[in-house]
């Protein structure tokens, strides 16, 4: 049983018990999540599709990890004076599906 949602203008492909990386949002680590926009539900060959969500469906998740990844942009032009060196750390949310309910 496999479940796809929205979030944050990306799709994500979600199965009990997988990780999934998400936009940050202000919750405490352990909190449950509860995520409404289910585009489509798959179980065992029988597929619900939503138009353009599916009614009832929700997905239950835990939060379990804050990670973030740093870019670093970086400008550098030969024999003049211009070094500039920037970085960015962006906060993600790493959830654990739980629960699929359709």
């Amino acid at each position: 049983m496999y479940a796809i949602f929205e979030d944050g203008s990306r799709q994500y492909r979600a199965e009990e018990g997988a990780t999934v990386v998400i936009d940050y949002r202000d919750v405490e680590m352990g909190a449950t999540v509860e995520l409404t926009s289910v585009l489509l539900i798959e179980n065992n060959g029988d597929a619900k599709i939503g138009t353009p969500h599916v009614a009832g469906a929700k997905i239950v998740c835990e939060v379990v990890e804050f990670p973030s990844t740093k870019t670093v942009a970086q400008l550098f032009r030969r024999r003049k004076t211009i070094r500039k060196l920037r970085g960015h750390r962006q906060p993600f949310l790493r959830l654990k599906i739980k629960q699929i309910v359709g």
